[in-house]
């Protein structure tokens, strides 16, 4: 009897979880209205709008857009790379995973992460460097106008900032978001820094980011890209 009150119970329920449900579109729209609601302040016409956008909506947390460091020049050396079918370099698995796979497709954006490459983990042992520092080592030869984005290994943030000092790195944008209280902070002051070299960023100031955050950035600027494109 039990069993079957229960099973009769289903049917109702199903429909009033269909009923209380919004689409993905409908989820990302609110939020997006309310986002911008949260935000009065911030110029909602700038060029980098969609990706403080993304990064509020990705971390819940919209006190995180006064954190958010932004070159000027980073939109668009991203909307050449992006749209030039350069690729799209990432720190960890994690990052790749996240990424769009169907707008890097479209724009002929190869994503490309060798954190498990043999190789690197070889380079790693033998220099006694940590996995993700020996990926940006590997991957420097494909840097040329690409976009960097390490959301996970301040380590792979310090390599990459000296692959771009001694002139064997030179990618179009980077996106240094690693969170954590060892070496996190330091290595995106290091990033802001590298804006002598001419090489822009987007980053988020303190302990606070992660791969979400590299994520939602990558992500705003394909979008930015692909709809650029189409124009």
């Amino acid at each position: 009897m039990h069993e079957q009150d229960r099973s009769g119970q289903l049917p109702g329920l199903v429909m009033a979880l269909r009923e209380q449900q919004l689409s993905p579109r409908e989820i990302e729209t609110r939020s997006f209205e309310i986002i911008s609601g949260l935000l009065p302040h911030v110029d909602q016409r700038r060029l980098d709008w969609p990706v403080i956008q993304r990064v509020v909506h990705s971390t819940g947390d919209p006190t995180i857009a006064h954190s958010l460091r932004i070159h000027p020049n980073a939109v668009q050396a991203a909307l050449v790379a992006l749209r030039g079918g350069r690729p799209i370099i990432t720190d960890v698995r994690m990052v790749a995973a996240g990424i769009s796979k169907r707008l890097a497709a479209k724009l002929g954006c190869e994503v490309v992460c060798a954190i498990d490459d043999p190789n690197v983990a070889d380079l790693a042992t033998r220099q006694g460097i940590t996995r993700g520092a020996a990926a940006m080592v590997l991957l420097a030869g494909q840097m040329d106008a690409a976009t960097v984005a390490i959301g996970n290994a301040p380590t792979a943030l310090f390599a990459l900032r000296d692959l771009i000092r001694s002139r064997n790195a030179n990618p179009a944008l980077i996106i240094g978001t690693p969170v954590g209280f060892v070496g996190a902070a330091e290595a995106k002051a290091e990033l802001v820094a590298l804006a002598d070299t001419g090489v822009p960023y987007i980053t988020l100031e303190g302990t606070r980011g992660g791969s979400a955050v590299a994520v939602a950035a990558v992500n705003a600027l394909l979008r930015l890209a692909a709809d650029r494109s189409e124009a």
